[in-house]
């Protein structure tokens, strides 16, 4: 026989909407039911974990305390799982629907959405996918905070966050983009030694920027930074107009820049190691089943040409 657990859904859901609002009294608002109610099962819960969940300051509301904010987490989890068994034993848990928070590098979107959309679109039209987009730091505070399922991205960054974890589903390597009408447009393969003395339009994007920087430096060259950029398509028109090279690691299906121009892409001959794209989620965070069957989505699509 089980042990008895020592709290109720419905006390964290109380907890949930409390730490959400900042306020006793909000809470009771959104949950249309009388303040001492709301009050008495927070208090409640505190007696029976033992701990104090909220620093509750006259006319500041509520703060959540370090034991606060772990319990939010797991309880956001449970009560999602909760809501799952309860699907499935009323019958309609073999229809997968609801929202899915996912995190995209935002490089990585144009490549990787619209065939997830598609997909998820054709075979589960109940779910709805939510996206943030956002560099490699910005994702994992998102993870962190709760605020997506998981995220899509480069290893970049990651190897360090030990809360994380990730699988690979694809990798790409690093080509170098020059002109249509370079000198070395059609040689089809370059070394990146042959490059040192032109100008390197860079992505400067956290961690990317010292990616491409350490490709060149490995070759014993410094990289004469010309040109900086957040944007993808800004490099690739900046080099179309003969403003320097770049190295890139996602392949656009055409050439074809925004501003009109034309750019060549070269192999590398350097046996630089490629960038892995992964799935990445907190260790210990439960998937629903929805969450779940996008992931798998992206599985399927990891592998195939990524080319928008």
């Amino acid at each position: 026989m089980t042990s008895p657990v020592g709290f109720t859904l419905l006390q964290l859901r109380y907890f949930l909407v409390a730490a959400e609002r900042g306020s006793m009294t909000e809470a009771s608002g959104a949950l249309h039911i009388a303040q001492s109610a709301v009050s008495a099962a927070i208090h409640n819960l505190e007696r029976d974990l033992r701990v104090q969940l909220f620093i509750r300051r006259r006319g500041r509301g509520l703060t959540l305390t370090p034991a606060g904010e772990r319990l939010q987490q797991h309880a956001r989890e449970l009560l999602t799982r909760a809501r799952e068994i309860e699907r499935e034993a009323r019958g309609d848990g073999e229809t997968i629907s609801g929202p899915v928070a996912v995190g995209c590098f935002v490089t990585l979107a144009p490549y990787y959405l619209p065939p997830l959309f598609s997909e998820c679109t054709d075979r589960y039209p109940g779910i709805e996918i939510d996206v943030v987009e956002g560099e490699t730091d910005q994702l994992v505070q998102a993870l962190r905070a709760g605020r997506i399922d998981f995220a899509l991205t480069y290893d970049l960054g990651l190897t360090a966050e030990m809360d994380l974890r990730s699988e690979t589903i694809a990798r790409a390597p690093a080509y170098v983009i020059v002109a249509a009408d370079h000198p070395l447009a059609r040689q089809g393969s370059v070394e990146l030694a042959e490059l040192s003395a032109e100008p390197l339009v860079l992505l400067d994007l956290p961690h990317s920027r010292d990616y491409f920087r350490s490709l060149i430096a490995a070759t014993g060259t410094a990289p004469d930074v010309r040109y900086r950029t957040r944007s993808y398509e800004t490099v690739r028109s900046l080099v179309a107009r003969g403003l320097g090279y770049s190295v890139l690691n996602q392949r656009p299906a055409t050439g074809q820049t925004y501003g009109g121009g034309e750019i060549a892409e070269l192999e590398l001959r350097d046996g630089s190691p490629p960038l892995e794209v992964q799935i990445a989620s907190a260790k210990g965070m439960t998937q629903t089943a929805r969450a779940r069957a996008v992931m798998e989505l992206l599985r399927e699509i990891g592998p195939r040409p990524a080319r928008a």
